[in-house]
């Protein structure tokens, strides 16, 4: 079983090189994960309403073969893998440009208690009971990410009102922004695109905060951490960089 969902990219979604923005990408997946979840009457006001808990994102990654350019239109499926993995679970993407696979991703969900945070077990709901994708649930996992390279500050971060969404968070979408401004995407994305992206969100951030962010490079590949004032990593990011098969269309 699998839900669909279509996207057009606008021009708040692409970067100066015309290209979508990371964030933008995880967003629509995001959003067609939401369409999912109300689909099989597990929305977050469901939830509440009937465990009082609801979702939050741990870990997303994705991949594209190619870049995804202003006014591209993009179909996304998604199914969860079912609910066999205890206090996660798995939930896989397709994504799609005119009827053409172009990338795919991978994102890990835990239930929290509205109240305490603590996690409960997805696998006690009935709702996912025999809604799995089947033969086209992916064989990739998240595991934590592994810093490579040592990582080097390059500056800190204040939250505000703009960056929280619903939960009273940081949105999961913004962690992606500040992982390309670490890196200084404007100036090494020249001629290249995020062909990869995972994300993992380690502990919430909130408005009035202030994380430290430290980057550093393995061959194409950049790292992030982002540290709250106590010290300790609130977000980290790997960003996987392509270059492009026509560098103008990029300029």
């Amino acid at each position: 079983m699998y839900h669909e969902a279509s996207f057009q990219v606008g021009a708040r979604d692409v970067d100066p090189f015309n290209q979508c923005r990371p964030s933008s990408m995880m967003d629509f997946l995001q959003e067609a994960a939401t369409g999912a979840a109300v689909e099989l009457h597990v929305s977050r006001e469901e939830m509440l309403r009937s465990y009082n808990v609801f979702w939050m994102l741990a870990r997303i990654w994705y991949r594209l073969d190619t870049p995804v350019f202003w006014d591209d239109k993009l179909t996304v499926q998604t199914w969860h893998r079912g609910s066999g993995h205890g206090a996660s679970m798995y939930r896989d993407f397709d994504i799609f440009r005119d009827g053409k696979t172009i990338g795919e991703g991978v994102s890990l969900w835990v239930l929290a208690d509205a109240e305490t945070r603590k996690l409960r077990r997805v696998s006690d709901l009935p709702e996912f009971d025999g809604t799995s994708g089947g033969d086209r649930c992916k064989s990739r996992m998240l595991p934590k990410l592994r810093m490579p390279v040592p990582l080097e500050s390059v500056g800190e971060r204040r939250l505000w009102y703009s960056d929280c969404d619903v939960n009273g968070h940081v949105n999961n979408v913004h962690y992606a922004d500040y992982a390309c401004d670490a890196i200084g995407l404007e100036e090494v994305g020249r001629g290249q695109f995020v062909s990869q992206v995972q994300i993992g969100y380690l502990k919430e951030c909130r408005a009035g905060e202030t994380i430290r962010l430290s980057a550093g490079r393995q061959d194409d590949t950049f790292y992030v951490q982002g540290d709250g004032d106590e010290g300790k990593p609130r977000f980290d990011a790997a960003l996987t960089l392509s270059p492009l098969d026509n560098p103008h269309l990029g300029a």
